[in-house]
């Protein structure tokens, strides 16, 4: 803190700054980029699961009921395609880090959107499945429904799947704003 007649202002040397890029040998570039490529993999993975999950509820085959009749299940449907969106979104982003090197948005800003993101959407996916698993258990114990149960409940286990491989990417991501805050940098080496 600088003083300037009595009142104590901000330094005027940022907090974090860098007017130099980092220097990473060719171990550490090979880690980085093997880590990218790690993350590409559980958004890729959590995007097909949650794609199958919004594919499969939609798909009901039965002439009733039918997956739009049910709170629960559009909840389903609703929260799956908008994992399954980010999830999109979310893989253009680390191809782009992975060919360019550099992240779409500034540093500070890609690095706490992509965890604050992860958590709400994983949170939003965990509870939908969680709806739409009661609703088909309640379904299957009234025995009058056949292949939509069936067809409902596989929808939700993809959906479950998915939220899986969304929480892995929600702790590389989280360990990414650790790595952030201790060093300055996304980068761990």
């Amino acid at each position: 803190m600088t003083s300037n007649r009595g009142v104590e202002s901000p330094s005027s040397r940022p907090r974090i700054h860098q007017t130099h890029p980092h220097f990473h040998s060719t171990v550490s570039e090979r880690k980085l980029r093997r880590f990218n490529y790690l993350i590409f993999l559980f958004r890729l993975a959590g995007f097909c699961f949650s794609l199958s999950a919004v594919v499969f509820m939609i798909a009901t085959t039965s002439v009733s009921p039918h997956w739009y009749n049910f709170g629960a299940f559009r909840f389903v449907v609703a929260a799956n395609g908008i994992v399954a969106l980010y999830s999109l979104f979310e893989m253009v982003a680390s191809a782009w880090e992975i060919t360019r090197g550099s992240t779409i948005l500034p540093e500070f800003y890609q690095v706490w959107f992509d965890f604050v993101h992860d958590q709400v959407f994983a949170y939003l996916l965990v509870s939908a499945d969680s709806t739409g698993a009661e609703m088909v258990r309640q379904l299957r114990g009234v025995g009058s429904c056949k292949s939509f149960c069936v067809q409902s409940g596989i929808g939700v286990g993809l959906g479950f799947v998915g939220f899986l491989f969304l929480m892995i990417s929600t702790l590389l991501s989280g360990f990414r704003v650790v790595c952030f805050i201790i060093k300055g940098s996304r980068f761990h080496v």
